[in-house]
């Protein structure tokens, strides 16, 4: 990473760390300031940046040596495939020696750099790091943002910023006030350039991303997975409610869009929102192949040797004819790239496409998603933050059947192991259903 302090890096050092492992590709960050703070136990104001400072500069020199180390003993020791080194980075002698330094030991650098001098974005970006840094905990807000802006002109003084002529020979990508200009710099990989794809993409204003299961089926009162069952009367009663929770939890509600699968029962659930409505075939639910139709008893008499597999590795296992786990998430990729654009949206969909979307957004394992309980009658709202996500259930008071099978049995119902349950506040809604 290279920038200014308060520039996002740490946003998006985080946000590709999120993406990357929800795509299984390994991926670490390694924060040169928390280095700097576990290593040498240090909490420091912004004359610890003061380049005058002869004492601090030998201990950021070292947290920035020692956070290398990490990264190419993690890369070499543990079969690491991307590491994001998060620091400053702002004097081109700096990224000439951290990217010599990679290459010896057959680490490929890549840099990118967040440039804004878009006074509204810092402003904002200062207000996240004063609740969100260690280093301003128990501080007030006027204090960390003095400190803060002290300590950026303090960086000004030596400040580099990349540019095509004099850094032709490194890889890199700039971003120019978050999204409005990018600047890509000898991209030459396939992975190099998902990253660089990713970032193009890249959305950081406040905003929610609300999510919802399709009202209760005919085929979850009966046990089946999959099919294209029509709601039953409770999920039809989910469908008119959701549209008087959308009017009392949404803000702007009026202005978003609704997101469904092309399956019957996820177009029943958004009937009766006014909103307009686009349907994704990538939002359809996992294909159960020659299980589809059958309840989880009958898959384990005539398919025991199967029902046995998907238990011991379900984000791997691939039905008969059909999916896997992994397979969702592959095909999920344009749906997270188009959410990461929207201010405002809600996804009407499935409990196995929801648990690939929470998590991406909750940085979720991948061998764990499979497992979350993903509850009906129930609308979800994300509020991505830069520190992570925070997540906020709304029940609609509308019973419905437990569609959530725990490992080892055959048998529907909500899980006892607090592990698999949605993180979050749970709102109980006060409407009245129709």
């Amino acid at each position: 990473m290279v920038g200014l302090p308060a520039r996002g890096k740490s946003f998006i050092s985080y946000k590709i760390v999120r993406y990357l492992s929800w795509l299984s590709i390994k991926t670490k960050l390694f924060s040169v300031s928390s280095y700097r703070r576990e290593e040498y136990q240090v909490q420091p104001t912004a004359d610890f940046f003061d380049p005058n400072n002869e004492e601090s500069k030998i201990i950021r020199e070292q947290a920035n040596e020692d956070a290398i180390k990490a990264v190419i003993q993690w890369m070499n020791d543990e079969n690491g495939c991307v590491a994001i080194l998060d620091g400053s980075n702002v004097t081109r002698q700096k990224r000439e020696m951290v990217a010599q330094v990679l290459k010896d030991h057959y680490v490929e650098p890549l840099f990118l750099e967040s440039f804004c001098d878009d006074e509204t974005i810092v402003k904002s970006n200062i207000l996240d790091i004063n609740s969100t840094s260690p280093d301003y905990v128990g501080k007030s807000q006027s204090y960390a943002q003095d400190d803060i802006l002290t300590k950026i002109k303090y960086y000004e003084t030596h400040y580099e910023p990349m540019d095509l002529e004099a850094d032709k020979n490194l890889s890199f990508i700039k971003l120019i006030n978050i999204n409005s200009q990018i600047i890509i710099n000898k991209i030459e990989s396939y992975l190099e350039s998902r990253i660089a794809f990713y970032i193009m993409n890249l959305h950081i204003k406040p905003r929610y991303i609300w999510l919802s299961r399709h009202g209760e089926s005919q085929y979850n009162l009966e046990g089946k997975i999959g099919g294209d069952a029509d709601l039953s009367e409770r999920g039809m009663q989910y469908a008119r409610k959701l549209k008087d929770m959308v009017s009392k939890y949404v803000p702007n509600h009026e202005k978003f869009e609704v997101w469904t699968s092309t399956l019957r029962r996820t177009q029943q659930t958004a009937q009766f929102l006014p909103n307009p409505k686009k349907q994704w075939k990538a939002l359809d639910e996992l294909d159960a192949g020659s299980c589809d139709g059958l309840t989880y008893q009958e898959i384990a008499e005539q398919f025991p040797d199967d029902f046995a597999a998907r238990d011991e590795n379900k984000f791997e296992y691939r039905y008969r004819g059909g999916e896997s786990y992994r397979d969702v998430v592959q095909r999920l990729e344009p749906i997270i790239m188009e959410l990461e654009n929207q201010e405002n949206v809600l996804v009407i969909t499935h409990q196995a496409v929801l648990r690939c979307i929470y998590a991406y957004f909750m940085n979720s394992p991948q061998e764990k998603s499979p497992w979350m309980s993903i509850p009906l009658h129930t609308l979800i709202r994300l509020e991505p933050r830069a520190d992570g996500t925070i997540v906020t259930r709304i029940k609609a008071n509308i019973p419905a059947v437990s569609t959530y099978k725990e490992k080892g049995t055959s048998k529907l119902g909500e899980s006892g192991n607090d592990a698999h349950t949605m993180a979050g506040e749970v709102i109980t809604s006060d409407l009245q259903g129709h």
